[in-house]
Order: structure tokens, then sequence, then C-alpha cells
């Protein structure tokens, strides 16, 4: 069996961390309108009060996690934590039911950005930075994860992160400060710059700070219902950048800093950045043709394709009124992803890398019976257990979003948005298509057992489906 203590301790200490963050936006409240401050105390005290309490409870146990340990806490944090955020959504937002505002909750620790709630011009200043700060933290997670923990779980061919230096790869937290510290430092300092450029271009200190929270954690929430749209063409193009800063390997951005080598798989930025141009390209066709002007048809359609590559989810317009080349196009790059150990979720681009590849020694090993090909990434031998992890992720997502799908029609929900719905939930893109949860809509109206089927595939995509999955097994459970 599995050994509960240790992942219930750091579990308590991870809680605790998301109940402190909880007292930045009710010290806004309290600066800005004390009405709501009040209504933030329980919202700290409670989960205060229960991560206190396990880390209490198992108190003195050693910190040593094994394979086992280590899914167990990475799907069950990621289970536990957006209960934990959704009480400033149930607690100070009216009329929030407990689906609404788990929801929310995911979709922010995610950094998926689907939303609930509407009238974001008129909320309270704290619940705006609480969706802000839950798609911050959920970034720096979602990166430590991709970098330190999925590589050595061994999810979806994603090994090939793995650091040559380690020597322990049963033990899921050896050197983590050193390496916890270098990506904190390099987040904060994107969130930084990104802050700035955003004040620059005409946004206030308040809509700065959020946005530059949502765009380096590519999470894509706005303080505005128009998204981007509410900003300058300035703006639009400075958020084209810093997403794309925040879809690059951040071990990359480590290496530069501290003059250092070692494998990154920097080869993925190119072709990122070559479907951001050829499909930007594309949705500007299809906007011109719609009647926008030829520049302003180039900065939305690169805005679009880079926000849902990204899988930050923002808007700039209105893409569905193009027709539906731009609709087919968006959902088609859906799929594609940003960079591995990154922020941005998706099928990522470095397994459509090794996959096509596989596909094409396949072919010629048609060609030519005899001939061995091997299988390399940037210089490095793909062993088949990646190809094969790679080839496992891409057969599950297919048939997660299928099931997902089916369930989501299950609750009354009409085809386009619930095959949508379900493909931008588990690529943690946010918006899907359709009049109801497209880019210009909510998933407000979607019934509760809609909303909750949606937030476990949200959970599913930012976990990379295996992780969760693989506690389905008995053989897990046994000894």
């Amino acid at each position: 069996m599995p050994e509960f203590r240790p992942v219930v301790f750091i579990g308590g200490i991870l809680v605790l961390v998301l109940a402190a963050t909880m007292v930045v936006p009710a010290l806004v409240e309290l600066w800005l309108d004390a009405d709501h401050a009040a209504e933030y105390l329980p919202c700290v005290a409670v989960p205060a009060f229960l991560g206190a309490a396990a880390m209490l409870a198992t108190r003195g146990t050693p910190l040593k996690l094994g394979l086992r340990e280590a899914y167990l806490l990475t799907s069950g944090v990621w289970i536990v934590l957006p209960l934990v955020a959704a009480l400033p959504f149930m607690w100070t937002v009216p009329n929030l039911s407990l689906a609404d505002a788990y929801f929310e909750a995911v979709s922010g620790l995610t950094t998926t950005g689907s939303t609930v709630l509407t009238g974001l011009d008129g909320l309270p200043p704290g619940v705006l930075l609480w969706r802000s700060l839950l798609q911050w933290v959920g970034g720096i997670g979602i990166v430590a994860m991709a970098v330190a923990v999925l590589p050595l779980l061994k999810v979806g061919g994603m090994q090939l992160m793995k650091r040559e230096s380690s020597d322990t790869s049963d033990k899921i937290l050896a050197r983590p400060r050193e390496m916890a510290t270098w990506l904190l430092g390099i987040y904060v300092g994107l969130t930084a710059v990104s802050a700035i450029g955003y004040g620059l271009a005409g946004m206030s200190g308040f809509e700065a700070l959020n946005h530059a929270m949502t765009t380096v954690s590519t999470g894509g929430y706005s303080t505005h219902d128009m998204s981007f749209g509410a900003f300058s063409a300035t703006a639009q193009w400075l958020s084209v950048v810093f997403m794309l800063a925040g879809a690059v390997p951040f071990l990359l951005y480590v290496q530069v800093v501290r003059g250092t080598s070692g494998f990154v798989p920097w080869s993925q930025i190119p072709p990122m950045l070559g479907v951001v141009l050829v499909g930007g390209l594309i949705l500007a066709f299809t906007a011109t043709q719609a009647g926008l002007g030829l520049h302003d048809s180039i900065r939305h359609g690169i805005f679009t394709v880079a926000s849902v590559i990204t899988t930050t989810g923002y808007a700039s317009h209105d893409y569905q009124l193009w027709g539906p080349l731009a609709a087919s196009t968006v959902l088609m790059l859906t799929f594609c992803g940003g960079c591995t150990g990154s922020t941005a979720g998706g099928v990522k681009i470095f397994r459509w890398q090794v996959l096509l590849r596989r596909f094409h020694i396949i072919v010629q090993e048609m060609i030519r019976p005899h001939r061995v090909i091997a299988q390399v990434y940037q210089g490095r031998p793909v062993g088949p257990e990646v190809v094969q992890g790679v080839g496992a992720f891409i057969l599950l997502l297919g048939g997660v979003t299928s099931l997902t799908t089916v369930a989501l029609t299950a609750t009354g929900v009409d085809l386009v948005t619930a095959f949508s719905g379900a493909a931008t939930a588990i690529t943690n893109v946010g918006p899907a298509l359709g009049g109801i949860a497209g880019p210009s809509g909510t998933f407000a109206p979607l019934p509760d057992a809609a909303k909750w089927i949606l937030a476990f595939a949200m959970l599913l995509g930012r976990l990379e489906l295996l992780t969760v999955l693989v506690m389905l097994d008995p053989g897990f459970w046994r000894r």
C-alpha cells in the first residue's frame, strides 16, 4: 500500500500556503472596500485549520516519497486544493453554487481559463485578484510538476525531461530547493516584466498586475468580459509576446541565466512559432473575408492562434464570426499545445515531434525492410518506452475526449458545445465553440452535472491523464 502519512503532511503544507494566499485579496478588499473584507475571514480560517490539523496529525513523518506516493500526492493535491480555493467564490460571490465555485477554482489552478462568472467588470476587486492569483500559483505549480515530478513518473513520454545528473529516479524530492528557487525567480521576473509592459501599454496598475499573472501562467482570466478586446492594439501585441514566453521551457531560461548546459527540448520553439505564424495568417484571411481591415485581421489572427496554442484562452475578437474555417482551425489547434516544461497545456509540441518522427521511420522501414533507423530527439536517443508513452497519451486523449463528449451530451448539452467543451477542458485552453461557451460566452448556462464533468476533465488534462488513471488499476493499491 502507498504510505499516506507523507502525502497528508505535504498536502497540509500546500493547503496552508493556499490559505495564506487568500490574505492578499482580503487585504485588497480591506483597502478598497471594507464591506467585503470580513467575508474572507472564514475563507482563510477554515483551510488554515484543516492544513494545520493535517500537519499535526502526521508530524515526524519522514518525507520520503516513492513512485506510488508521488502519483497519489500529485493527483490528490490537484483534486483537493480546488475545494479550498473555491471558498472565496462561494462566500463572496452571490448565487454561486458549489459546482460553479469548484469549476472556477479548478479552471484557475489548472490555468484553463474557462469561467462561469459574468459581469466581470462589476465584480469586487478581491474576487478578480483571487482568480488571477489562482492561475499564477497554479502556473508555477505546473512548471515545478512538469520539470521535477512528471518526468520521473514517466507520464506520456515526459521522461525526456529527466535530468541526467539525477541518480535517484525513485526519489521525487531530490534537489528540490535549488530548482524551485530558480524556477520561481524566473517566473516572478517574467511576471514583473509583463506587468510593466502592460502598464506602459495603457492598462491601470490593477489591470496590468492581474493580466501579467494570467498571461505568464498561460491562464487567460481577465478582469473584463471583453477579455483583451477591452485593451489597445499595443497591449494585444505585448500579450502575444508574453504568452509565447510562458509557453517556452522554463529550464531554458534557467540555463540562460546561469550559463549552464543540459538537455532542454528547445527544438519545440521553432515549430510553435511556425504554427502561430501560419495559423495566424489563415485566421487573418478569414477575418478579412468577414470584413475586418488587414492590420486588424493580422493582429486578431495571430493573437487568437497564440492564445490557443499556448492554452491561455484570451480573446481579442469572436473568431466564430469569421466563418467555419476559422472555427475549425481554432478547434484543431486546441490539440496542439505549447512546449514541455512550460505553463502551457495541451498535447505539447514535443509529443507531436516524437510521433511524427516515429511515423516517418515506419514508412522508411516499410520501403526498405532491412534498414534500421534510430529515433533521436535533439541528438539524444529516444527509447521505445518514450514512444510508447507518447502513443498511450495520444490514445488516451482521444478516448477521454470522446467519453467526456458523450457524458456532456447525456446532461443535455448540444453536440458542438459538448465536443469543443471536452476538448478545451482536457487541453486546458479555455473557451469552447458555439453560442454558449464560445469566446464571447461563459460556461454558466450549463447544468451542474456538466460542470462537474468538465472540472474533472480539466484535472485529467492538467495531470497528463496517466497520472490520475494509473490509480484506477487495482495493482496500484496492493502491497
